[in-house]
C-alpha cells in the first residue's frame, strides 16, 4: 500500500479514498495477496493507549482507515489531512455492490445466528452476485477459534468480514489473517446488526457533523452514555495535548463538510 500515511496519536492512518479502498480490495483477490483492513475512531484510538494486544492487533493491518469524523477533524488539526472518512460499514456495503458484477467470494462471521441470518438473506436478495462461501456466528468459545478459522480457510473465500466487537475481531485476525489465506480481512465490528435491521444507522447529517456517536447513544443510553462520554473526552484530551507538543499555531475552524 503506498498511499500516504497520516500519523494519529502514534497510529499510522491511511489517507485514501473510499475509491483508492475498493481498488487495494480488488487487487488483493486479483492477485491473491494478503489485505487486513483496520479502522480506527476516536473510541478505539483511546483503548489503543492503554490495550497493548488492541494497539499490537491495529498496527498489523495493512490498511488502516479513518472511521468516525472526529478522526478527520483531529488529523486536521494536527496539521495532517485525510481526503475523507472511510467507514467499515460503508467498505463492506461497496464491496457487497462490486462483488455483485466481480462474485466475490465472502465468509461472513460474527453477531447472532439470528443477525447473521437476516444478514444473509438480505446479501441474496441485494446481491445475487456475490457468492456467500460460508458463515458462522460470533459466539463461539475461545476454544472453538481454531476450528472456525480452519473452517474459513476450507471455504476458500475472496474475502472474509468479521463482525465483532474490539478488541476480539482484531486480535482474531492479527492470530489468523496470515494463516487462513484470505486475500481481504476487515473487520466491520457491529456493521451485521446494522445490515439486518436490528440497529438504526444515523442520517447522513448526523454522520457528516461527527454525532453518530450520539444517535447510537440516543438508542441504548443506559447501556452507552458513560463509555462514549468517557472516550470522547479523554481523546479530546489526546489531541490537544498532542497539538501542544507539536506547538502548533493555533486551529483553524474546521468545516463538517
Amino acid at each position: 500500500m503506498r498511499a500516504r500515511i497520516v500519523n494519529l496519536l502514534g497510529v499510522p492512518i491511511n489517507a485514501v479514498t473510499m475509491a483508492e479502498a475498493l481498488a487495494e480490495v480488488d487487487r488483493a483477490v486479483s492477485s491473491r495477496s494478503r489485505l487486513l483492513v483496520g479502522v480506527v475512531n476516536a473510541a478505539k484510538v483511546v483503548q489503543m493507549a492503554d490495550r497493548p494486544s488492541l494497539r499490537y492487533s491495529v498496527l498489523g493491518a495493512d490498511l488502516i482507515l479513518a472511521d468516525g469524523m472526529s478522526v478527520v477533524w483531529a488529523c486536521r488539526w494536527l496539521g495532517e489531512r485525510l481526503p475523507e472518512r472511510v467507514t467499515g460499514i460503508d467498505l463492506m456495503q461497496k464491496i457487497l455492490e462490486a462483488g455483485t458484477d466481480r462474485a466475490y467470494r465472502i465468509y461472513f462471521l460474527g453477531a447472532t445466528q439470528e443477525v447473521l441470518s437476516a444478514t444473509l438473506a438480505r446479501v441474496r436478495r441485494e446481491h445475487p452476485g456475490v457468492i456467500i462461501a460460508g458463515s458462522h456466528h460470533g459466539y463461539f468459545r475461545s476454544c472453538d477459534e481454531g476450528r472456525v478459522a480452519r473452517a474459513i480457510q476450507g471455504s476458500r473465500p475472496d474475502i472474509l468480514f468479521v463482525a465483532m466487537s474490539s478488541p476480539r475481531k482484531e486480535q482474531f485476525l492479527a492470530r489468523w489473517a496470515e494463516r487462513i489465506g484470505v486475500p481481504v480481512c476487515h473487520g466491520v465490528g457491529g456493521a451485521f446488526d446494522v445490515f439486518a435491521g436490528k440497529v438504526r444507522r444515523s442520517p447522513r447529517l448526523w454522520q457528516s457533523l461527527g454525532l453518530e456517536w450520539l444517535y447510537r447513544v440516543a438508542q441504548e443510553p443506559t447501556r452507552l452514555w458513560k463509555r462514549y462520554l468517557v472516550t470522547n473526552v479523554l481523546f479530546v484530551a489526546l489531541v490537544l495535548n498532542e497539538r501542544w507538543a507539536r506547538k502548533l499555531p493555533p486551529a483553524p475552524r474546521v468545516s463538517p463538510t
